[in-house]
């Protein structure tokens, strides 16, 4: 079972699906395409979450694509993340997380710290921590890259091994680090990127 904070917020997604525009909602079929036909084929439906630091936007990606997936009950879904070079799962977007009804456990400690992001009680922990998109860690084909920053989409304009890529990228939130919107932009990026993902998967069939 879905936390109860969080099956509220995909509730409000839902009922804000119309607010998408058309542009966008263009972008994001081409996702719920791919994942169509990988489970039209019975195939695993990887997603790579990809932004340059991945410290926020692309977690955000990995954690809400795992969520809807439950949520719609879409067979075989893997979601990882990466970025350009590796830093840290940012603590903001950590504790944002937690603050919008995520449990969320730290399992080692130093610069980037491993930790497992629990949605359900019924449903396996999405593992997040900082990596490179080609880290041992992620698939390495046979996934669609979904870019979540204009930085990464133009640095990577090949991702070796990727089945489909598409760019969908977020206003970063770091630009509100130390001010006193920290808190909120931070939530609310999130809340974009559940509104878009969920949508993502809405159109699966």
């Amino acid at each position: 079972m879905i936390f109860s904070p969080i099956q509220n917020l995909i509730k409000e997604s839902i009922a804000l699906f119309d607010t998408i525009s058309d542009e966008r909602k263009a972008l994001l079929s081409q996702i719920s395409a791919y994942i169509s036909a990988q489970v039209a084929e019975e195939q695993p439906v990887r997603l790579v979450y990809i932004c340059t630091h991945n410290s926020r936007r692309s977690h955000y990606g990995q954690i809400w694509a795992g969520v809807a997936a439950a949520y719609y009950g879409i067979p075989h879904v893997e979601t990882y993340s990466g970025g350009t070079e590796e830093t840290a799962f940012n603590e903001r977007a950590v504790a944002a997380s937690e603050r919008l009804g995520f449990r969320i456990e730290k399992t080692t400690e130093g610069t980037n710290p491993v930790y497992q992001v629990y949605f359900a009680d019924d449903v396996a922990a999405v593992t997040a921590f900082s990596k490179k998109y080609d880290s041992d860690a992620n698939p390495k084909a046979g996934f669609c890259a979904v870019m979540t920053c204009n930085s990464a989409d133009k640095n990577c304009p090949v991702v070796f091994g990727a089945s489909a890529r598409v760019a969908t990228p977020y206003e970063d939130p770091k630009a509100f680090d130390g001010t006193p919107e920290e808190s909120a932009i931070y939530e609310a990026r999130s809340k974009q990127i559940a509104l878009e993902t969920l949508y993502v998967f809405s159109l699966v069939k």
